[in-house]
């Protein structure tokens, strides 16, 4: 860019350190390690900002509205629009302050930020994380609309481009995939050669209906029954405004009698001691997911994976001995897979140590962040 130190600004929806939030710092990663200057923007405080400072991004908080499905309440939507009223002063204020070569808008659900790009006469381009094609096709329209916007589009996935594309066809040849680069742990933690003791299962991620993390506690609750001794730890908080789905399962757990069989131990930021001491992942998602990171880090750690045979899961996952797929939200089916697992454990021990190495080629942070880098140089017409 002949000398030119190229400058990022990229806008987030929040500042936790989930999936998005966690390619969000590799995509931070890959641009300081190019060269550029990045400022992030995200509406409020959270344990990702301390992340983002740490690695040398700038940060500053400024509020914007957030797609969620709440927005389609009355209620919900006139919170959006007042959002929308103050993110539109503060969002164009903070583009022209900083004056971005390009703005990144790290996820589809802060909609306003490419507008106000362009607005402003910055290049904008829109990582997409999200596919919800089990959607009504009305709702994924409007929510797709906002992309319009955009210079150009990164989907974390082939099944995220084409979801996009049924979603409004005017989006046809506008994304470009690039995986997610996800770093493996810092150590190797082998999996243990006999299972003393019963199978030990984790499950990373949020807790909601959508993410089936009912449907683990139930196969547990049976393998136990069954008399194969099995222990569930999970990690991960409710999704915002879903509490009651955390306090329902807790009571599941506990009308079952299976307290001593499941841990809960909340939002964690750092995995792979979970992962270090588990013998197997589940993603039992019920509902399409776009990608997968938490697929993906279970690989990285060498433990054997069972997943619900999705879309994107499949994508991220199927290319992989040690990993099976079941039917979203069948208790019977992930009980026969874990099941299986332990009856077979030499064979999936070894499968997911070769998978380790696998992975770590294909989802490496730096091809992910020079990838990015190029991609958002690209956008700027000056790469």
């Amino acid at each position: 860019m002949n000398g030119h130190r190229l400058s990022v600004l990229i806008a987030h929806p929040s500042a936790d350190l989930y999936g998005a939030d966690k390619v969000l710092l590799e995509t931070v990663e890959g641009l300081l390690r190019g060269g550029a200057r990045v400022l992030v923007t995200v509406p409020a405080e959270g344990p990702l900002v301390a992340e983002l400072q740490g690695r040398g991004a700038a940060v500053v908080l400024c509020p914007t509205p957030v797609l969620r499905r709440s927005m389609l309440t009355p209620s919900g939507a006139t919170r959006f629009t007042a959002d929308a009223i103050r993110g539109t002063a503060g969002g164009i204020g903070l583009i022209r302050r900083c004056k971005p070569d390009v703005l990144l808008a790290n996820t589809s659900t802060v909609p306003l930020w490419a507008a106000l790009a362009r607005l402003c006469g910055v290049p904008a381009v829109v990582h997409v994380h999200e596919a919800e094609a089990y959607a009504p096709r009305l709702q994924q329209a409007l929510l797709a609309l906002p992309l319009s916007f955009a210079t150009s589009i990164v989907a974390n996935s082939q099944f995220t481009a084409d979801t996009l594309v049924r979603s409004l066809p005017s989006l046809q040849g506008r994304s470009t995939v690039i995986y997610n680069g996800v770093p493996g742990p810092a150590t190797e933690a082998r999996s243990r050669g006999r299972l003393d003791g019963g199978l030990r299962v984790l499950y990373v991620g949020r807790l909601s209906h959508r993410k089936g993390v009912d449907v683990v506690v139930e196969a547990i609750a049976q393998l136990n029954r069954k008399g194969h001794p099995t222990h569930l730890d999970v990690v991960g908080g409710a999704v915002p405004g879903a509490d009651a789905y955390e306090l329902d399962l807790r009571q599941r757990v506990a009308g079952q009698g299976a307290g001593a069989s499941v841990a809960f131990h909340g939002y964690q930021s750092d995995v792979w001691p979970f992962l270090a001491d588990a013998d197997v992942a589940v993603v039992p998602s019920r509902l399409d997911e776009s990608f997968g990171n938490t697929a993906v880090e279970a690989i990285l750690a060498a433990r054997p994976l069972v997943a619900s045979s999705i879309s994107g899961l499949r994508e991220a996952a199927g290319a992989y001995d040690s990993v099976q797929f079941v039917a979203p939200g069948s208790v019977q089916g992930l009980a026969d897979a874990l099941e299986t697992v332990a009856s077979q454990w030499a064979v999936y021990r070894s499968a997911a140590a070769r998978d380790a190495s696998l992975a770590r080629a294909k989802h490496s942070p730096v091809l992910y962040g020079e990838e990015m880098f190029r991609h958002l140089s690209q956008a700027t017409g000056q790469a």
